[in-house]
């Protein structure tokens, strides 16, 4: 075995596993060392009836195949060249950078009874969202491959093993700046537990031990001064099971009295041996164009969807899912160019990025794909630049040009785009800046190949529960059969060429998209409820002169960030009608029969960042019941006693609201039928 294998570093974080290590780098041994850059090796490791064989319409059964995709990179493609420290990754004999992705793919135990579709639906944080029925009833093949390399094993969730960069054999030292934000008093955490990342990624461990050189600090709103923490109240340690300083730990951090749910905590500090994040770029363009090109691996193994007797590849055309962080992921592949494989064929025909605005900081020596950006929670985190409109265009804050099509326009592999957004994208998100000019005056050309589609009255990931950070009602109002109907929709505008619905969004032109104040936005009085018009706000930031905004690319030189401008880009928000609900977008059966206000946003309450946005978290704030009821409550919008009279009134406006969606293409024949079950099963005014 070379020394320059040995020195790779194929990432491993879980003790217990030295005998897959060993495996992995035996297997990698007995293939030999690929000279050409490519998905070089697929290894299945399970194979198994989906749901025990259970049928799914005309497709039949599934077959679930997990394993493995070895891939390797040549550094020297300009295709490649962008992925950040990429030439100073260990290179196989061949002098190619490799990988190892986990993968899942779901496809019909009879091939012949696909659709052709292949639908990647990308791993968030490692875990893969379930497959749709209706989908695969349609004969979707669904793969989940593993793009995050800074994911721990455990919890099924999905990784991926990149190498370390090094410069001369030798260690790379940089800058970190992590924030914690925890829900309940907290003696230790991980360096990279981040209020998305919690304790599932791998954490850069510190140069050094002794934190006198390093800076903690605290602060109750994202907007407030910092406060320092004293070296003496922290250290890098674990107190898991001794009391403070407990155990040093290098990939730790404890604080005396422990981590409180009000504060925002920011360490700076000096990090070492970061990993070359951006191969996750590399991993999904590779083994899409395998999957859906080639019939054998480099071995002569077969691809998983091509069996001996096929004289032909099945897959037709392929479809990427990104949905939240995984939607700033397939927003930032556009830009980077990797819908082009090195062939120079199109990679995906379609995308669907859903509730995701920004770009992904995957491409960033140290770099944090995990963080939110959000108005609170890992605010300053980069990712949040521009350009942020998918034409080309020129910001006159920064005073660059570009888009996040801008380079697939010039190869010719643009797909056909839906992107699909929450209420929630706009107030943190900044969804606004993809379809208005930086100042918030005008509404932007929307290229040809792009749909955009607002879910009015939801939030990030629609849930029935309680806000232990708002005290409110979380908003449950359901965006998931809109965006079913969408993704078929999608799926013929692909295979067939049938365009979709019109977008549907509010805008500047409608005066549906207003600055946040009450009185532009028309928010109601309503009881009990705060409203102050609080946005995530987005100034320009610098963060040295080795990071390249423009590409999300570079190194963290300045952290905290400075401001690069006086001017801030301007964000807009949906306006709302008498209820509160928003007037644009694709307004489902609860906005058209509303049962109560349904918003993207809820203020944060004392002890938690009190006026903070909270998190992606909206609020549902029922109607009353009887107009003597909203009369006491002093409540101004109708009650439902006032707008249906009775339960058989309700059902009947669900009925039409259905069938109106169904006209539209806003919904499938199916879920509507459902939408009016569930109706007439309900408690309303009975």
């Amino acid at each position: 075995m070379s020394k320059s294998l040995v020195k790779y570093h194929l990432l491993e974080n879980v003790k217990g596993n030295r005998l897959r290590v060993l495996f992995t780098l035996l297997v990698i041994l007995l293939l030999g060392f690929p000279s050409q850059a490519k998905i070089y090796r697929i290894i299945v490791t399970g194979t198994e009836p989906y749901l025990a064989g259970k049928v799914f319409g005309n497709a039949g059964s599934f077959v679930r195949i997990s394993g493995q995709a070895y891939g390797a990179v040549d550094p020297s493609n300009p295709l490649n060249a962008i992925i950040q420290d990429i030439r100073l990754a260990p290179k196989n004999p061949g002098g190619m950078v490799e990988y190892v992705s986990d993968f899942i793919i779901l496809r019909p135990a009879d091939m012949t009874k696909s659709n052709g579709l292949l639908f990647f639906s990308l791993p968030n944080r490692g875990t893969a969202f379930p497959a749709d029925s209706v989908l695969l009833s349609s004969g979707y093949i669904f793969v989940w491959c593993a793009w995050q390399g800074d994911v721990l094993r455990g919890g099924n969730r999905l990784t991926m093993r990149v190498p370390y960069a090094s410069e001369n054999l030798s260690e790379i030292a940089g800058i970190v700046r992590a924030e914690y934000q925890v829900s309940s008093r907290t003696n230790t955490l991980n360096l990279s537990s981040g209020f998305f990342t919690g304790l599932t990624h791998y954490s850069y461990e510190t140069t050094n031990p002794d934190n006198s050189v390093f800076t903690l600090t605290r602060r109750i709103r994202e907007s407030d001064p910092r406060m320092p923490v004293p070296n003496t109240d922290w250290a890098f340690s674990d107190c898991s099971r001794l009391r403070f300083p407990g155990i040093p730990d290098v990939k730790k951090i404890s604080l005396k009295d422990g981590f409180e749910p009000n504060y925002i905590y920011e360490l700076i500090y000096l990090a070492k041996n970061p990993l070359v994040l951006g191969l996750g770029f590399a991993a999904i363009r590779d083994f899409a164009s395998f999957l859906r090109y080639d019939q054998k691996d480099e071995s002569g193994f077969f691809n998983p969807l091509v069996s001996e007797e096929a004289s032909a590849n099945p897959v037709r055309a392929a479809i990427m899912q990104g949905i939240s962080q995984c939607s700033n992921y397939a927003r930032t592949f556009l830009f980077l160019g990797f819908n082009q494989d090195e062939k120079g064929l199109k990679v995906f025909d379609g995308v669907n990025a859903h509730v995701g605005t920004r770009r992904i900081s995957l491409n960033i020596r140290f770099g944090r794909p995990g963080g939110g950006g959000l108005q609170r929670e890992d605010h300053l985190f980069p990712g949040n630049d521009p350009p942020f409109s998918w034409d080309k265009g020129t910001d006159p804050i920064s005073g660059i040009t570009g888009g996040i099509l801008e380079r697939c326009i010039g190869t010719g592999t643009c797909p056909k785009i839906m992107q699909t957004l929450s209420s929630s994208e706009y107030w943190q998100l900044r969804a606004s800046l993809t379809t208005t000019d930086s100042y918030g005056t005008k509404d932007l050309i929307i290229p040809d190949n792009v749909r955009i589609y607002l879910f009015s009255g939801t939030q990030h990931s629609p849930v029935d529960g309680a806000d232990q950070m708002s005290g409110y009602r979380t908003n449950y109002n359901s965006y998931a059969p809109y965006l079913r109907a969408l993704l078929i929709a999608l799926e013929k505008w692909v295979l067939e060429g049938k365009e979709p619905p019109a977008s549907s969004y509010p805008a500047i032109a409608s005066n549906t998209l207003v600055s946040p104040d009450k009185e532009s936005i028309g928010w109601p009085d309503i009881p009990g409820i705060p409203y102050s018009g609080k946005v995530n706000e987005l100034p320009l930031l610098d963060y040295g002169p080795g990071y390249n905004f423009r590409e999300v690319s570079g190194v963290l030189q300045q952290e905290p960030p400075k401001t690069k401008s006086e001017q801030n880009y301007k964000t807009l928000v949906p306006r709302v009608d008498e209820d509160g609900n928003e007037i644009a977008g694709v307004r489902g059966i609860n906005i058209r029969v509303p049962l109560g206000t349904y918003t993207g946003w809820a203020l944060r309450r004392e002890g938690f960042g009190k006026g903070d946005l909270s998190s992606l978290n909206g609020m549902f704030i029922p109607f009353k019941k009887t107009r003597e009821d909203r009369r006491v409550a002093k409540d101004p919008r109708l009650s439902l006693e006032e707008r249906y009279r009775t339960h058989e009134g309700y059902v009947n406006a669900v009925r039409r609201a259905a069938e109106e969606l169904v006209s539209e293409g806003f919904l499938l024949p199916d879920d509507a039928r459902i939408e009016v079950e569930k109706a007439e099963k309900s408690n309303i005014l009975r």
